[in-house]
């Protein structure tokens, strides 16, 4: 029997945000029966805890239903949530396979109310098949340059016109999984309020209903160009064509030569507990 929690992350409200299956005791668990595992819950991700050591307090790996991903962003705050709720600490450090992710927490009443994780700071590049992706998209431009950013995942924003813009999309999912390992951010806005939809049918998910680890590169992407200020926290609305509306928030400190730090901060809710026969 394996004990598992599933948490709606970038939410306080259940059955909105985007769930995550956390299981806290998987020391002993092959990555072939992890894979499977992930492959039974059906969710964008599943976490699976191991112990830490050195500067960790836990080791995790990810998994979609297809593949195991290095980094990923609302797994990391779920898990931290569900493993700092039941502790006073004021933060947790979880060990990921793409370096160690601290996450601060935010208490109400000596509860956990949000928590604010220091995401692994990005490359970035030109997206190398612009074309195909915005065609792939049904829009003739993006306002921005359409660039790649890896910090485990990697993810490619196209910047529209209007929040009405970027709810009409309706993607060829065909097209976008033939565009191997990337997410698909499509974006609009201005000032600290951000719409995004995140497609990643090469990922397994067809639509994502909150992108954590797309979320600090967004907010280096807008600040690289201008739109918003280093070090000014923006809110991204994720989720509500999906039917499960999510909020993040995502600020970058430094400069576009040096970038300081990438954070990411937002709310969780435990809405089930159970037991897996394996």
């Amino acid at each position: 029997m394996r004990s598992y929690v599933i948490a709606d992350v970038f939410t306080d409200t259940p059955l909105e945000g985007n769930p995550v299956a956390v299981f806290t005791d998987a020391g002993d668990l092959s990555s072939e029966l992890m894979q499977r595992i992930a492959r039974e819950m059906n969710l964008s991700e599943t976490v699976f805890v191991l112990p830490g050591d050195g500067d960790a307090d836990a080791r995790i790996r990810i998994f979609t239903p297809s593949t195991e991903l290095p980094f990923a962003g609302h797994p990391t705050l779920g898990t931290a949530l569900i493993l700092g709720e039941p502790t006073s600490k004021d933060m947790i450090t979880l060990a990921t396979g793409a370096g160690l992710v601290p996450v601060r927490f935010e208490r109400a009443d000596g509860r956990i109310t949000a928590g604010r994780m220091r995401q692994p700071i990005p490359t970035w590049e030109p997206y190398e098949h612009a074309d195909r992706l915005l065609e792939a998209l049904g829009v003739s431009a993006s306002q921005l340059p359409v660039e790649a950013y890896r910090n485990g995942p990697r993810h490619v924003f196209v910047v529209l016109t209007s929040e009405q813009a970027v709810t009409a999309l309706e993607p060829d999912m065909t097209a976008l999984g033939k565009l191997p390992d990337i997410g698909v951010s499509c974006i609009a806005g201005s000032g600290t309020r951000w719409k995004s939809r995140m497609f990643a049918p090469a990922y397994g998910v067809a639509e994502d209903p909150a992108t954590g680890s797309a979320a600090g590169p967004l907010a280096l992407h807008l600040a690289r160009h201008g739109r918003i200020a280093f070090g000014q926290e923006i809110e991204i609305h994720q989720g509500a064509e999906v039917g499960r509306p999510s909020t993040l928030y995502a600020r970058v400190e430094g400069t576009g030569d040096q970038v300081e730090t990438v954070e990411v901060a937002g709310s969780a809710v435990v809405v089930a507990n159970g037991e897996l026969r394996v």
